[in-house]
């Protein structure tokens, strides 16, 4: 009768400590997967902030180019050739800084991609530069030929733009989440 009482110790005793184990390796399991979890989920976290700060200085650039090309207006309301041409070389001048601006964000666009996004950017940038050959060629004509390039070129450019934002703002978006960014 002891062996027998032993024998249900040790088999309680083992039956426990299997069990314990068990336990303790699905324990181990759940919380490797909760970290990887966390990890992946702070990973995309951190990708998405880069993103949207390469987007961004992207798009202050973009605007600060827009902002020398608005003053075609002004260059229009000037009185006499001269004043015009005064203008354009002074916008000729301030464009070409500006763009090698957004050079550097698009450079840095195509480093966090996607490689939509940073196509499209591209593409914003080639066009800045059209614009800018075309705001050179102004200089010293009043050809309505040479405004009409320089207006198509524009709006080419923000068409580019445009699209550029609503791939920049896909890029940026997490699944399951709404327009205002909550889940």
């Amino acid at each position: 009768m002891a062996n027998s009482g032993l024998w249900v110790g040790v088999l309680t005793a083992l039956t426990a400590l299997g069990a314990s184990y068990l336990t303790s390796r699905a324990t181990l399991r759940a919380a490797l997967a909760q970290a990887r979890t966390t990890e992946r989920a702070q990973a995309l976290r951190e990708q998405r902030e880069r993103r949207r700060a390469a987007y961004r200085a992207m798009m202050d650039r973009v605007h600060a180019f827009s902002a020398i090309t608005w003053e075609i207006e002004d260059v229009e309301a000037a009185d006499g050739r001269a004043d015009k041409d005064r203008l354009l070389a002074r916008m000729c001048e301030r464009v070409g800084p500006s763009i090698a601006d957004m050079n550097q964000a698009m450079h840095e666009v195509r480093l966090d991609g996607p490689a939509e996004v940073s196509d499209a950017a591209d593409r914003v940038r080639d066009l800045a530069r059209r614009v800018q050959a075309l705001l050179r060629e102004l200089i010293g004509t009043d050809a309505p030929e040479a405004r009409d390039a320089y207006d198509a070129a524009y709006r080419d450019f923000r068409a580019a733009y445009v699209e550029f934002i609503g791939l920049a703002r896909g890029a940026l978006e997490v699944e399951g989440e709404d327009e205002g960014g909550r889940s």
